[in-house]
């Protein structure tokens, strides 16, 4: 089996190549299932590596699939495509060439480090027994392409047996790389509530039922469910950020709408925050004589890692990069990730690929308008994608 130092100096000489592909996706952002160009690109690159493949899975979805010297198990790698309707304000020569569209999210990096990964792996194939899919997933910043593909059966035929994904994080010097054991990511529903009380004269407020009376309890008493109703060692988040009601100053409201967002890191705090927030809608707007309802708009589920798959990734890093290059992320993210569907489905570990570099002015988050990283850091995602695939196909 190669060894480190030959892995190293693989993707050591593919690493320009990488980073070009990159800033070919960095100039050329599209939003969730309008990633065309990007998929296509991937197709022709694929087809150069002569790496068979399937593709319009989930509308813009590519699936490759390299098989080994044997066989055996089947691990799937996981890249989304999709940029977001920000404008791109970065002073660089690969700046975004699309208005009001920009990878700020990183995809572009998480595209050319599967790539990339995908020729080394090609040539190693003599070197592993089963097989790997190369999942390059659509919309993952909006609808959820991971879901549907999923649905058209991309874990399938061969069947996947475990699954590793990545995300670069400006959160974490470039060189380190975050794991997190157990839950990475919360769930999250989208909330309408809407309050039905009864118009009347500003004047005679007791011949009305006033919407915004009501609302105004309901948001307070709200307020109390993540203080006195959920575990405060499995936190929870509600945030409420629209109200609208009333049409003018002397008339008392019959109707209130309010938005919000409610996110949990496992399935029975989800469930028991979504019941207690209809209880205290209907419950508190009955009590003063109106009626209330919540629509609930499911997004996300947690993104709960594998143990076994992160001791891989844990294992590979110190093998690779050495102890210092762990990152333990103590804490999960309330944001939201839909490779959760993934690893729903089959034991799955996503990490964090550190990206962030002060001394070049590479500082700024994700999902604003100066977002960039390190370059560097992919060729560090080649190896370990790499690395986390040889291991699992022949170790474990």
């Amino acid at each position: 089996m190669i060894n480190n130092d030959e892995l190293k100096k693989k993707v050591s000489e593919i690493e320009d190549w990488v980073v070009l592909l990159r800033r070919d996706f960095h100039m050329h952002p599209e939003l969730g299932m309008e990633e065309y160009r990007t998929s296509e690109k991937i197709v022709k690159y694929l087809d150069e590596m002569g790496i068979p493949y399937t593709k319009g899975m989930a509308n813009t979805g590519v699936v490759g699939i390299i098989k080994g010297a044997e066989t055996g198990k089947t691990v799937a790698l996981r890249a989304d495509m999709d940029a977001l309707p920000i404008v791109d304000r970065k002073d660089v020569p690969y700046k975004s060439q699309i208005g009001g569209k920009m990878h700020a999210c990183g995809h572009d990096a998480h595209t050319a480090i599967l790539l990339g990964t995908a020729k080394v792996l090609n040539d190693l194939k003599k070197e592993f027994k089963g097989n790997v899919k190369l999942i390059f997933q659509p919309a993952e910043e909006t609808t959820g392409g991971a879901k549907p593909m999923i649905e058209e059966g991309v874990l399938e035929n061969p069947k996947v047996d475990g699954i590793f994904g990545l995300h670069v994080y400006n959160d974490i010097d470039v060189g380190k790389i975050g794991i997190k054991y157990g839950q990475m990511n919360a769930s999250s529903d989208m909330i309408k509530i809407i309050i039905h009380g009864e118009n009347s004269h500003g004047a005679y407020p007791h011949l009305g039922v006033d919407a915004i009376a009501i609302a105004s309890q309901v948001i307070v008493s709200i307020q109390t469910i993540v203080s006195r109703n959920v575990d405060p060692r499995n936190s929870s988040v509600i945030s409420l950020g629209t109200i609208h009601g009333g049409d003018a100053g002397n008339v008392i409201a019959d109707r209130v709408e309010i938005e919000g967002i409610v996110r949990t890191l496992d399935s029975d705090s989800r469930e028991n925050v979504m019941k207690k927030i209809v209880d205290i809608v209907e419950g508190v707007s009955a009590s003063m004589g109106g009626s209330g309802e919540v629509i609930r708009r499911k997004s996300y589920d947690a993104l709960i890692n594998d143990d076994t798959m992160v001791d891989i990734v844990y294992n590979n890093i110190v093998e690779l990069f050495g102890n210092e290059s762990v990152v333990n992320i103590k804490y999960p993210s309330f944001g939201v990730e839909d490779f959760a569907y993934f690893a729903e489905e089959c034991p799955g570990a996503f990490f964090n690929l550190g990206s962030r570099n002060q001394d070049k002015g590479i500082i700024h988050e994700g999902h604003t308008p100066y977002f960039d990283i390190d370059e560097d850091c992919l060729k560090m995602g080649v190896l370990m994608q790499v690395k986390n695939v040889l291991t699992f196909l022949n170790e474990y």
